[in-house]
């Protein structure tokens, strides 16, 4: 029996016949003419080799086999509904699986508040956050490891767009007994040259690297020690140890270790964090989805911990440093 010659409308015919027991009535549910809907039954009673329905002048009525076969039909049914109503969702981009990466910062405090904003939106939506190195951000997206990434501007190729999201200063880092953290103006970059500084990752490092590069070789600056963690770099700096340079995004998580803030000028450095996506291959609906909904959700989240973090700083007259 060629089960791939059944048509869905054809179940759907018999189900109606067999709930409302009429041709009439069930050619009324579904929009279609009673001579239709005995046309479709018949078509089905020809493909399976009996009779569903026992007809007479007065009722329609399921025969044994018709009985025996309505159970298989329904549920038959029921599942092509749920795969028609699934590809509704993926195609309004209302449900799938999305996987971003992102460095330990925007991994960890970040994306968890964006997920479940936009979990408000799109329930039905699975958003798995990956943990992705600095340097491995758009390599990541290229070989699909993940579906999108975000992070610090890195080069990208001829396989994936780098879309800016905000800009976030270098800044420095530091316990709130630091000689510095008492400064009630910026840091110029030749007064950090006899502060001992902790660097936190290889891109950190670099990153201190070039910021350096514009100074004249008696006010250049070398960190002390470089750790792997921004977390780690955080925590010594709380000890008083040392402090360390991070892009100011990263200030939720300073803020639980109590550090205080202070900009770093003279050159100023900005760090641009960027939203990178796959070209060679298309993106799911779900991912898409996600992708606009961080085009619009980090921009305007920056802007919010930007201005309140200056509204609480302006708030807290004892502490000079904020």
């Amino acid at each position: 029996m060629a089960f791939t010659r059944f048509t869905l409308r054809q179940i759907e015919a018999f189900v109606a016949v067999a709930e409302v027991h009429s041709f009439t009535s069930a050619a009324a549910r579904l929009g279609l003419t009673a001579q239709a809907v005995s046309q479709l039954v018949g078509e089905l009673e020809n493909l399976l080799g009996f009779r569903l329905f026992d007809r007479t002048t007065r009722k329609v009525q399921l025969s044994s086999a018709g009985r025996d076969f309505r159970g298989p039909a329904e549920s038959l049914l029921r599942h092509a509904q749920a795969a028609e109503s699934a590809a509704d969702d993926v195609r309004h981009r209302a449900s799938g699986v999305v996987r971003i990466g992102a460095p330990m910062v925007l991994a960890s405090v970040v994306l968890p508040q964006a997920v479940r904003e936009f979990a408000l939106q799109r329930p039905k939506v699975v958003i798995r956050i990956r943990d992705v190195a600095v340097d491995q951000l758009v390599d990541a997206v290229s070989s699909g490891d993940v579906d999108l990434s975000i992070g610090p501007d890195r080069a990208t190729d001829a396989d994936v767009s780098a879309t800016s999201l905000f800009d976030s200063a270098w800044v420095l880092w530091c316990a709130k007994d630091h000689p510095l953290a008492r400064r009630r103006t910026p840091v110029p970059w030749r007064d950090l040259r006899d502060v001992a500084l902790v660097a936190a990752g290889r891109d950190h490092e670099l990153g201190v690297a070039q910021m350096r590069l514009n100074m004249p070789e008696g006010q250049r600056v070398t960190p002390v020690d470089v750790v792997d963690n921004i977390s780690t770099a955080l925590g010594i700096a709380a000890q008083g140890r040392a402090a360390t340079l991070a892009p100011a995004y990263v200030g939720e998580l300073a803020r639980l270790f109590d550090l205080r803030m202070q900009r770093v000028v003279e050159p100023e450095t900005v760090r641009k964090v960027c939203l990178y996506r796959p070209l060679a291959r298309a993106g799911s609906p779900a991912a898409e989805g996600f992708a606009e909904f961080l085009a619009d959700w980090m921009p305007r989240w920056h802007q919010q911990r930007s201005t309140g973090g200056r509204s609480r700083r302006a708030r807290r007259p004892a502490d000079p440093a904020r």
